[in-house]
């Protein structure tokens, strides 16, 4: 996967190349910021998008300004049961006209939490772009697991079916490297990071001193969020998402 940068002008934002069901990650345009709206508890994926269209429509914002979603999920799923979710979800983008020439622009992460983990996969957050006088920068990078930027088989999971200590902060190096490298492509570095989520079921404090703080560097200044959540792959053991100048605001029971 390279890194150039796609403008979306109608959403408002530039985005890296991803997936085929998501962007590797969003930086508002000049003249916008990045709004996330977080669910105090996950609805289904379908509710979840009529929610999205809703504040979209109170916003004034087009559909195009939905610059990224964080999904959760009852469980890891297999690649292939990966593959046929991503269509689903991917589908749901396409009637909305988001493609840019044909790539999808929305960032994502999807994770399965490991206590209260929702029946069906679910919206957890979703932000989007509006207009702001200052400039500011606001980005979203999405989730990355273990497995080198572009890669997308089993056999790509770095030290794949190891928890040992040594494997951990191996997988928690290429996770750092592969968000440090889509940093760079959004035009912005670590020191401009304002939140960093970690989620995993493993226990991260001995990777915080040896592998994650001395990586973040400015950025460990405002902490870390451990999620005690799965990624969405079996077999992948630790991921990572990163947000910058993101204004969050938390709504009850999908009211607006």
């Amino acid at each position: 996967m390279g890194e150039m940068l796609f403008s979306n002008t109608h959403g408002g934002f530039s985005f890296l190349r991803g997936g085929s069901a998501y962007s590797a990650g969003v930086v508002a345009a000049p003249g916008f910021t990045i709004e996330q709206v977080r669910l105090a508890r996950a609805i289904p994926l379908m509710a979840g998008f009529a929610l999205v269209e809703e504040r979209l429509r109170a916003a004034g914002r087009p559909r195009a300004a939905l610059c990224a979603v964080a999904l959760r999920s009852p469980e890891p799923f297999t690649f292939e049961g990966f593959k046929e979710f991503n269509a689903i979800y991917s589908g749901v983008l396409k009637s909305w006209e988001l493609m840019v020439d044909g790539i999808n622009p929305v960032a994502r992460t999807n994770v399965a939490p490991v206590a209260g983990a929702p029946g069906v996969p679910s919206l957890y957050s979703f932000a989007y772009t509006t207009a702001a006088e200052n400039g500011a920068k606001s980005f979203v990078v999405s989730g990355a697991g273990e497995m080198p930027e572009g890669a997308a088989g089993p056999g790509d999971v770095v030290r794949r079916g190891e928890t040992s200590p040594d494997a951990m902060a191996a997988k928690a190096r290429c996770v750092l490297g592969v968000l440090s490298g889509r940093l760079g492509g959004l035009g912005t570095n670590w020191s401009e990071v304002t939140t960093t989520n970690i989620y995993t079921e493993h226990d991260v404090n001995a990777l915080l001193g040896a592998e994650i703080l001395p990586h973040i560097g400015a950025a460990g200044q405002y902490g870390v969020t451990w999620h005690y959540a799965r990624p969405p792959i079996v077999s992948i053991e630790y991921e990572m998402d990163l947000f910058g100048g993101v204004r969050e605001t938390v709504i009850q029971n999908g009211r607006l």
